[in-house]
């Protein structure tokens, strides 16, 4: 298989957190079985993105960056640019808008699927019209004592936050409410199902 249909594999075997993700990863399936273009981000429609989750090994801390287009602290992700390994994408971001040198996932398989949109906004003084972010999320791991430091043209701060102090911060009510607070979730529910397991 190449990796388009290695993404399709996982997505399709990915099983939905809630309604959001049931939805959007119908739309997600659409896109990707109309072929290429949907990995680049001159299609204008819709096109892919990967996010990581960051989180210390303790599991009780969360990597965050303040974007400046968004204006608000958020998770770390970026173009899949033709890059159809999404881990791999989220990973190289995860290290550029941070800084931090050692991050590995907590799982190759896809923490969580969103469909997100983005507003019209100026870039590199070229005006990019609003479009859909297919996106891909992993949880990834790195250790909080590592240096970190901003990505001077995406966002103006990086930092570590406790996990109901990361949601305060957040200034984009949907984002916070939709999709962060869905991905503390979904880490208590992977914690609970390691403690089964080990009793």
């Amino acid at each position: 298989m190449d990796q388009r249909d290695n993404l399709i594999q996982a997505v399709e075997d990915f099983s939905p957190f809630n309604e959001q993700e049931t939805k959007d990863k119908e739309l997600i399936l659409r896109y990707l079985h109309q072929g290429d273009s949907c990995f680049y981000r001159d299609n204008y429609e819709a096109h892919f993105s990967a996010s990581a989750w960051v989180v210390n090994p303790s599991r009780d801390k969360v990597l965050m960056a303040y974007h400046n287009i968004y204006d608000s602290w958020a998770w770390t992700g970026g173009h899949a640019d033709g890059c159809m390994d999404l881990l791999q994408v989220a990973v190289k971001e995860a290290m550029e808008e941070t800084g931090i040198k050692q991050v590995t996932p907590v799982c190759k398989d896809i923490f969580s699927l969103e469909i997100l949109t983005v507003n019209g906004h100026e870039k590199k003084g070229v005006y990019v019209p609003s479009h859909l972010h297919l996106n891909v999320t992993y949880l990834l791991e790195a250790d909080e004592h590592q240096q970190i430091r901003n990505k001077k043209d995406e966002n103006s701060a990086v930092g570590w936050f406790s996990l109901e102090p990361c949601l305060k911060a957040v200034k984009e009510p949907w984002m916070r409410d939709r999709i962060y607070e869905k991905l503390l979730q979904k880490m208590q529910n992977i914690g609970i199902n390691r403690k089964l397991k080990n009793n």
